[in-house]
């Protein structure tokens, strides 16, 4: 166990105080959990989705540094956050992830903080997903391009999305493996098709002359395209077997990411010759059709819809699971735990992330995606500080997966991506720090408000005021 003292280490959270993969004493036992295959491809979907949000790498900066950006930036960047979630996951398997690693670090204070940071970029990232759908359904469909057609399409599509969330992640973790399938495919196969055509020349250019390089928008694809790995943890406790499952699920997925990204980014490189500046997002289903015909593109486009779909659905049952494991863990109200009856899901908290998700979906994606960034990067930086101080101060704490590293060497491991973290945030405009300000000052009053609430009996809590 850990070698905290009783005074400075909070209590465990109900779900962890009996054996790990337990659920909560006053929630239901859950009949159906999550097994490895659909876990796999929850992760993919937190992440990845497919190749379709890669291409401005390569408007970026152009071929060889975008290939070597998806080949060295798992390496400095995904597989570390994977390892500390692996590690962590499986040390601590209740719902709510990193808001239980940094409430068992540094106490409920900054549990709380990591929640507002994490949730806050996890349901602005949500937000962007009904939108690129309909961005590709205009194509088809031109009368959701603008106006009340493209506002009630993304009302509908949300709530629609969030409703197949509530039947459970059973049934949401089998549609990410069909989704991630159909996905993929069209990608596999442009990827073979292609072959005959590559001219490998091609991938050592540098760019083309007189294009000046975007390194903001080439880190913040990278970026954006290899993140969000931690965010499976919230559903530590839904996991069957976590000790075991969680390390290899996460392995594979990283293999499967890092191949969904770099082989079409290889194959249509090598492939096609274009000007850099038409590298935007949705190329792919371009490129498809000068490798091989409309039918790809359109099966390319369909995909796109069909990966947007998993990638909401994924993040949204984060979400839901965090607030319910920040319940457990006394910085929300019990409500926030509520299960439904019937597909024992936590509806309060799927609700409650999908209507801020509403809230901001019609922000600018440009600001989405800034924000979401900002917000992420310094729940990261806590989370990196989370994993090193429990490795240091509680080196007895029970490890099922243990990153076989001594400490100074995770010290390094955490460092560099860390320094990347910082670079992001540096780069973002004064917008994003307004925004990004004003919600870690709510959330800050939030905590606050929360101890308020406790203190006067105004709500219902787990835990008693004494434990914050």
């Amino acid at each position: 166990m850990s070698t905290l003292s009783k005074e400075t280490q909070p209590p465990l959270p109900p779900s962890l105080q009996q054996e790990l993969p337990v659920t909560t004493a006053t929630t239901p036992a859950v009949k159906k959990k999550l097994t490895l295959i659909p876990l796999i491809f929850l992760i993919y979907f937190e992440v990845a989705g497919g190749p379709y949000g890669e291409e401005p790498a390569v408007q970026a900066a152009g071929p060889l540094f975008a290939i070597l950006g998806f080949l060295i930036f798992p390496f400095i960047w995904s597989i570390p956050e994977a390892l500390i979630t692996a590690e962590l996951s499986t040390a601590l398997p209740g719902n709510g992830g990193f808001v239980l690693w940094a409430d068992r670090a540094f106490g409920p204070f900054f549990g709380s903080l990591m929640g507002t940071w994490k949730f806050l970029s996890g349901v602005i990232n949500i937000a962007a997903f009904p939108a690129l759908c309909i961005d590709y359904l205009k194509r088809i469909f031109p009368i959701f391009s603008s106006g009340l057609p493209r506002q009630l399409a993304l009302l509908i599509s949300t709530v629609f999305l969030s409703l197949l969330n509530i039947t459970g992640l059973t049934i949401v973790g089998y549609v990410a493996v069909a989704l991630g399938v159909i996905s993929l495919a069209p990608f596999i196969v442009m990827s073979l098709i292609a072959i005959p055509q590559i001219h490998p020349h091609r991938w050592i250019s540098l760019g083309q002359k007189g294009v000046k390089k975007d390194w903001t928008l080439f880190f913040n694809t990278l970026f954006w395209n290899l993140n969000f790995w931690d965010n499976v943890s919230t559903m530590a406790g839904e996991v069957e077997n976590p000790q075991k499952t969680f390390p290899l699920a996460l392995f594979s997925a990283v293999i499967l990411t890092c191949l969904g990204y770099i082989i079409p980014l290889v194959a249509v490189t090598g492939a096609v010759v274009v000007d850099q500046s038409k590298w935007e997002t949705g190329f792919m289903a371009d490129a498809a059709r000068t490798i091989s015909g409309t039918w790809l593109k359109v099966w390319i486009e369909i995909g796109a819809v069909l990966s947007a779909v998993g990638l909401f659905e994924a993040q949204l049952s984060s979400s839901g699971y965090q607030l319910l494991g920040m319940a457990d863990l006394g910085l929300l109200p019990q409500f926030f735990a509520s299960r439904s009856k019937r597909f024992n899901t936590p509806w309060v908290g799927i609700l409650f992330s999908t209507l801020i998700a509403i809230g901001v979906s019609y922000m600018s994606y440009t600001d989405i995606v800034a924000s979401a960034n900002f917000l992420y990067s310094l729940g990261m930086l806590l989370e990196f500080s989370s994993f090193l101080w429990l490795r240091w101060k509680s080196p007895e704490m029970n490890r099922p997966y243990k990153v076989p590293l001594p400490l100074y060497a995770l010290v390094i491991m955490c460092l560099v991506p860390s320094v990347f973290l910082v670079f992001i945030m540096v780069i973002a405009t004064k917008m994003v720090y307004l925004v990004s300000g004003l919600m870690t000052i709510g959330g800050i009053g939030w905590f606050f408000l929360m101890r308020v609430c406790k203190s006067k009996g105004l709500l219902h809590f787990k835990r008693n005021s004494e434990d914050q």
